[in-house]
């Protein structure tokens, strides 16, 4: 299970060989495991046989971009290939008593990293799905293309979202200028439910399993909601550090289409009910 770069990794950078390993739980994707080396040190290591080839190599983009000064802390990723990705062990230590008001000064921190256009230097995953991040002006067209009706084309050809609902979809992508204010295009974790917040060894926030691009800062923050919203306190820091326009909160279920799009694709129409609401709510 552990590819043999790997060993010639540990070995060429005088680690010495691997003396143990242990599994990591809560991937629903890929497999985790903490390796120990005979220096003393431990390091991270993920794999996924069934992965596309580039996985890890674009996991490896985004976790270096992140890597910002005020951000939240974010592994260092050492050495991967087609199949697996080693990187830094943030050996998670119980979360400071400050933890969610630091996180979110910190992720407002790295919002405010922006960029003129939306997208990515690369396409890359949400989970397993393919993630379009071509380099876009208009936000709307972004959202609308690259995310909503890219998912849910992808759910259409799948027999997983039916006509009525793709049409209802369709047409509340016309209506989303209406919907959500003009943002500027943030650096984004992407995929940044409860499962991605972690912390390091000093108990500080920390992100993983990213989804990088630049895309709208409040779609990120409508997915910290998805799966168990993080603490009000988290919302209040976040403003102290970066304003968001009123009322941003009501705005969560639009974006979060896009998850919930992508999770019944990943794992099939036990979401759909949640789109249906969302699709009855703004159509």
């Amino acid at each position: 299970m552990i590819p043999q770069l790997v060993h010639s990794w540990f070995t060429q950078n005088h680690y010495g060989p691997i003396i143990s390993t242990r599994p990591v739980d809560g991937g629903c994707i890929s497999n985790g495991m903490i390796l120990e080396v005979a220096s003393g040190e431990t390091f991270f290591l993920k794999t996924n046989r069934r992965a596309p080839a580039d996985t890890f190599a674009r996991e490896a983009d985004g976790l270096e971009v992140l890597r910002t000064a005020d951000g939240p802390v974010v592994p260092n990723p050492l050495l991967w290939g087609d199949g697996f990705i080693l990187m830094e062990d943030l050996t998670p230590a119980p979360r400071q008593k400050d933890y969610w008001p630091e996180f979110g000064h910190r992720l407002a921190a790295l919002h405010k990293n922006t960029n003129h256009q939306f997208g990515f230097a690369h396409n890359n995953y949400i989970g397993s799905t393919p993630q379009p991040n071509p380099w876009m002006q208009d936000g709307y067209a972004f959202f609308a293309e690259q995310r909503l009706g890219f998912q849910a084309q992808l759910a259409y050809d799948s027999d997983l979202l039916s006509a009525t609902d793709k049409k209802k979809l369709d047409k509340l992508i016309t209506r989303l200028p209406n919907l959500i204010p003009a943002q500027p295009a943030s650096l984004s974790h992407g995929d940044l439910w409860s499962g991605n917040a972690i912390s390091d060894r000093h108990g500080a926030p920390a992100i993983i399993d990213p989804a990088a691009h630049y895309g709208w800062a409040e779609a990120e923050l409508a997915m910290t909601t998805l799966f168990g919203a993080f603490p009000e306190v988290f919302y209040r820091a976040y403003e102290e550090t970066r304003s968001l326009e009123g009322g941003y909160r009501s705005r969560f279920p639009l974006y979060n289409l896009y998850h919930l799009l992508n999770h019944v694709n990943l794992f099939g129409r036990a979401y759909l009910e949640q789109i249906q609401a969302i699709l009855r709510h703004y159509v």
